[in-house]
């Protein structure tokens, strides 16, 4: 997953410098997340048990952009054998 590289610590962000690799000047990926299987350098846990992020707090805008049972989250679930989130209350 790619964020700006301006994100990262060390340009005066949040995310962490090691749990992240330099793509170019301007852009930056979580670790983890250009390999097959993916799996984030942040993620904590057993997929399909409990997981969480390690990293919740300074995590990139990618991230705090990814809503829990959104297309996306699902799709992500799908991807690796889960079932999708509903969001219904009742």
């Amino acid at each position: 997953m790619d964020f700006s590289a301006y994100e990262l610590e060390s340009a005066g962000g949040s995310v962490p410098d090691g749990l992240a690799v330099e793509v170019n000047g301007n852009t930056a990926r979580m670790r983890g997340t250009d390999h097959v299987p993916i799996r984030c350098a942040a993620l904590t846990g057993k997929l399909g048990t409990q997981v969480a992020c390690g990293i919740y707090e300074w995590r990139p805008s990618p991230c705090r952009e990814f809503e829990e049972g959104s297309e996306a989250c699902n799709r992500a679930r799908s991807r690796h054998g889960l079932p999708p989130l509903t969001t219904d209350l009742g």
